[in-house]
Parts: C-alpha cells; structure tokens; sequence
C-alpha cells in the first residue's frame, strides 16, 4: 500500500508539473517571431476605429483619427480581455485591431469558438481568413461546411478552402499564415487550406491591389472568441 500511494504521488506531481511547463510556454514565440499578445494584456493592440476601412482612415485629419482612437480603445477595455494567458471577447463591442501595420509576414494564431461562432482574421486591415462553426446548419448557406480558414470575401480568385481541417467547435485550432505581396497560403491545424491565393481588395472593387501595409485584425460577429499564440514575423 504504501508503494502504491508513493507511486500516485509521483505521478500526481509530474502530471502537475506538466501542466505547469505547458501553461508556461503559452504566449511564448519561436525563435525569430514576435509575441503580438503577451499573456497579460492588450499591449500591441488598438480598438477598431469605424469599420475599419483603411482609406477612411487616411482621409481622417490627425485630431478626428485621435479621438476616434481614443473612443475605439475605451470600447475595446470594455470587451476584450486577458484571462489565464488567453485573449478573450465577450462577444460585444467590436474587433481587435495590431497597433501596427505589417506588409509581408508570416503569423501564428490559436483560436477557439462555442457553437454557432463565426469570426476571422483580418490581413493588412483587409477580410478575411474566415472562422467558423462548420457543423452549424444556418451557416452552410455560406459555405460553412468546406471548413475556416477561406479567403471567404474573395470573388474572382480561390475562395473556400482546400480541405476542411477544422478541430470540434471548443478545441483549439492553429492558424499558420503567410502574407508575401498580395498572396496568402495558410495552414489550418498542419493542413494547407490556401496555397498562394490573391487576396483581394475588398475595400475597393475597381481591381486595386490589397494595400501594402495595414493591420492584422480579430474580427468578430457577436460571439464568444478565444484567441492565444498569436506570433508574427515581418518578411521584408
């Protein structure tokens, strides 16, 4: 007996120290990445000012984008979160937004939905590679149930994903997403989804170019979202 309970101890406390070593290395970049959310808090990030288009945002003066800015991070601390290293939207307000703009990168993102979820992530201020609950009915008249991880606002180049590689809705899943010139491959859960696809300019539909810098966005449509891990690295 008392080798036996000597045995459950031990496996008691390397179990436990496991877990300790998995929950340390959260929010931890690879080597020759950067950490666009820390753990902690919403260091690195910016509430999103109107929609988010980023030529009405040009056209603001210096003293409108301020305020603006302002009036957008109030809402943001209001609705985005940090919770045991994981960054977490109550599923009010409006989209997270990278206080800066990137042009060519490379990123990794975890995310989680609940049922029903719908979300995305926004390349250079520009929708989206979509996220959502492939399983729910109301969804599949969008195409739900090809999988995440489309370039769903896409018209004339590849729209929905190669696969569907999607985790159940409550597990995490991992994006892996490169951004060279106006193409994107991406990768959902070690799967390619999306192989060097033009991503198109959705703010214009005169056939301009995505833009060349912009935001890396948290998209939201009124749901509960989980997002961590979230590493970049500029290519250019």
């Amino acid at each position: 007996m008392k080798k036996l309970v000597t045995l459950t101890l031990s496996l008691l406390i390397t179990i436990n120290a496991s877990f300790v070593f998995a929950e340390g290395e959260l929010n931890t970049p690879p080597e020759g990445f950067t950490a666009l959310f820390n753990g902690k808090d919403l260091t690195n990030w910016r509430g999103l000012v109107g929609n988010g288009n980023p030529y009405a945002l040009e056209e603001m003066s210096k003293e409108e984008r301020a305020k603006a800015q302002a009036e957008a991070d109030k809402l943001m601390n209001e609705h985005w979160s940090v919770k045991e290293g994981v960054l977490l939207f109550d599923g009010k307000g409006k989209s997270l937004c990278s206080a800066k703009d990137y042009g060519d990168f490379e990123l990794y993102v975890d995310w989680k939905i609940e049922p029903e979820g719908d979300s995305g992530i926004y390349l250079r201020s520009t929708p989206q590679v979509q996220i959502w609950d492939t399983e729910f009915p109301g969804y599949f008249k969008h195409g739900a149930e090809k999988g995440s991880g489309s370039l769903w606002n896409n018209k004339d180049h590849e729209r929905f994903p190669l696969v569907k590689a999607d985790n159940p809705v409550g597990e995490w899943n991992t994006f892996h997403i490169i951004m060279r010139g106006e193409k994107v491959t991406i990768y959902l859960n070690d799967k390619l989804v999306a192989d060097d696809v033009v991503l198109e300019n959705y703010w214009k539909k005169d056939g301009s170019p995505v833009i060349e810098k912009g935001a890396i966005e948290l998209q939201n449509h009124g749901n509960t979202l989980y997002f961590r891990n979230i590493y970049v690295k500029e290519l250019n």
